[in-house]
């Protein structure tokens, strides 16, 4: 007899809650494919401490085969569901396609950036969903700081140490306390001019830093914010973002090169694809996590509009506690579907109440109130660092020490270059992947249920410019940007490879020949020369060597064989490219964006 298939849809912390109790209670039972971008379970709540340089991005990541033995791993992202034919139909790291049939089908896909039509956002701002996004702002701030203390004038100087963070919901609160610590550690070993010391902005609209929590926790938050410096400005946001600053609501023109962006998600466009009831972007669902009228096909996490039983009427929100143990519910509910003669009466509905929650604020410093305790200082700073160890579904050893060793070492102060500003876009479906030279698999999708609404252009809810996608995020917001942005943000990667296709050609041609009939590399062939004179600086990929935009796989990334800078990570060509070219330091740079059903796994945080 053949054995049920389960898919299940993303490896957030609903998805790989889901996979986790499933394969317990299946017990060889059933065949279990876990679909996937990665092959790992990312641990959100710790990632602005891999921007900081506290902990190594593996770190924060838990291999999906190490510890789901029972799954099978695929990697890739679902395009498309056929419910009538039950079947998934995804495209793998190198594009090739792939289809997955289902007896029962988990839809756990997550969140993704929401971007707000705020003229200039998406050309220079970054999110904070995923590890490219973590890395290159741990790039760009030590860049920053280097350029600032290589003795240019002073304007250009306080420019580059001026941070603008908005959102100051959780993941915006966080990466600014992280991140004021850390460039301050920075310019310890690059002094800069006198009088100039770094600037660090949070901005929001709403009317007090996390909004979405206790008023306790709230005021902590706050002050430890404006006791290190931070400009805690509420009520206020960008009207306009360009290469040289940001333009406030509140009519001032601030001088920076990092926009960080964490104003909330929105679900996964894949969820609205679909065709079935939404609720602003997310999928209809029972409290059982069952679609109505597909008994077949569960939803959990960020995509799934879950009815909250403790408060009739009202869904439950984005965050990660309820993900957690949507997850988990989500997976008895699949494995009780399966028992012959089971049934609905088998199933359990999805019940929760918040244990509390815990902000990390860097150093010693946290806020947080598990079981309705208030707590501040290193007393919620061992608060918040235990939780995230039992919470973790693996790597506690490494990450405890990491921890120790930052506590008694210097950090490492050095950019590794290997992801670049125009790779972690703002307005991708995909942040947990960067973008690769000619990969035209992470467009993000134009409109949808998940689209900005004007409450969200006027600030009209506080709650969704209040990053949520940690614990507690708006579900509003889309892409508001046609394709012209697109092309913008690609820095004509595609297009310039057609327009200058038989150019290109020519010039590949002389450079294999070299005039003489000696074949030697080309731009084809990757994008790191063998006899590069600089080999720890990256290309660009409209470069003066003739590589071509657009050429390289998914597999190779930004890296070609004949570029005279291995050593970094190549960039586009066009428009984008000269604003986005760091070695220039010219661009505004990253951002963090929320942590949605990815953060799904943080738990009661």
């Amino acid at each position: 007899m053949r054995r049920p298939r389960i898919v299940i849809v993303g490896a957030g912390f609903a998805g790989y809650r889901t996979a986790r109790t499933l394969a317990r209670a299946a017990r060889g039972r059933a065949d279990i494919t876990l679909l996937n971008p990665t092959d790992y379970f990312l641990y959100l709540p710790l990632l602005p401490q891999v921007a900081a340089g506290i902990l190594e991005p593996r770190r924060v990541t838990v291999s999906l085969s190490g510890t789901l033995r029972e799954v099978r791993p695929v990697l890739g992202e679902a395009e498309h569901v056929d419910l009538d034919a039950r079947t998934v139909h995804y495209t793998n790291p190198e594009g090739d396609k792939g289809t997955l049939g289902y007896d029962r089908l988990v839809l756990a896909a997550g969140s993704v950036n929401k971007l707000l039509p705020i003229p200039g956002v998406a050309e220079h701002a970054h999110g904070f969903r995923g590890l490219p996004e973590a890395l290159y702002l741990r790039d760009h701030l030590t860049r920053q700081v280097e350029l600032a203390a290589s003795g240019m004038n002073a304007e250009e100087c306080t420019a580059r140490c001026t941070f603008v963070v908005v959102g100051a919901g959780y993941t915006g609160t966080e990466v600014a306390a992280q991140g004021q610590l850390f460039t301050d550690a920075l310019v310890r070993a690059h002094p800069l001019r006198r009088g100039i010391r770094p600037r660090w902005l949070l901005l929001d609209l709403a009317s007090r830093v996390l909004p979405e929590l206790d008023e306790r926790l709230s005021r902590t938050a706050d002050r430890v914010l404006r006791e290190r410096g931070v400009e805690v400005r509420m009520g206020t946001s960008v009207k306009e973002a360009t290469r040289d600053g940001v333009l406030l609501t509140d009519g001032e023109f601030v001088d920076t090169r990092t926009l960080a962006w964490c104003v909330g998600v929105r679900p996964d466009p894949l969820a609205e694809s679909l065709g079935l009831p939404m609720e602003r972007g997310r999928l209809l669902v029972e409290p059982t996590l069952q679609v109505p009228g597909r008994p077949e096909v569960f939803a959990c996490g960020d995509a799934a509009a879950v009815p909250d039983l403790e408060r009739p009427g009202e869904y439950t929100p984005m965050t990660a506690q309820h993900a957690w143990r949507q997850g988990r519910v989500a997976g008895r509910n699949v494995a009780a579907s399966l028992v012959e003669g089971g049934g609905a009466a088998g199933l359990r509905p999805y019940r929760h109440k918040d244990l509390g929650f815990v902000v990390d604020l860097g150093g010693v410093q946290a806020a947080a109130n598990p079981l309705g305790v208030h707590l501040s200082g290193p007393v919620a700073g061992a608060v918040a660092r235990g939780y995230h160890l039992a919470a973790m579904p693996g790597n506690r050893v490494r990450v405890a020490a990491d921890w120790l060793l930052d506590a008694v070492l210097p950090r490492q102060d050095v950019q590794l270059g290997l992801v670049r500003s125009w790779s972690v876009p703002l307005d991708t479906a995909s942040p947990e992947l960067a973008r690769v030279p000619g990969d035209h698999r992470h467009e993000p999708a134009a409109s949808g249920p998940g689209a900005a609404t004007e409450e969200d252009v006027n600030g009209g809810n506080d709650a969704d410019y209040a990053d949520g996608a940690d614990y507690a995020d708006g579900t509003d917001g889309e892409n508001p940007y046609d394709k012209n942005a697109d092309d913008r943000i690609e820095g004509n990667d595609v297009k310039d490879v057609k327009d200058m296709k038989d150019v290109n050609d020519v010039n590949d041609t002389d450079k294999a020949t070299d005039g003489s009939g000696e074949h030697h590399p080309s731009p084809e062939d990757g994008s790191q020369s063998i006899t590069s004179p600089t080999p720890e600086v990256g290309r660009h990929s409209g470069g003066g060597s003739g590589s071509r935009a657009g050429q390289s796989s998914p597999e190779e990334g930004s890296q070609s064989i004949d570029s005279p800078t291995p050593e970094v990570g190549r960039h586009s060509s066009g428009p984008a490219a000269a604003r986005n070219d760091e070695s220039a330091g010219s661009e505004p740079g990253p951002g963090p964006a929320e942590r949605g059903d990815a953060r799904d796994a943080k738990g009661d945080r």
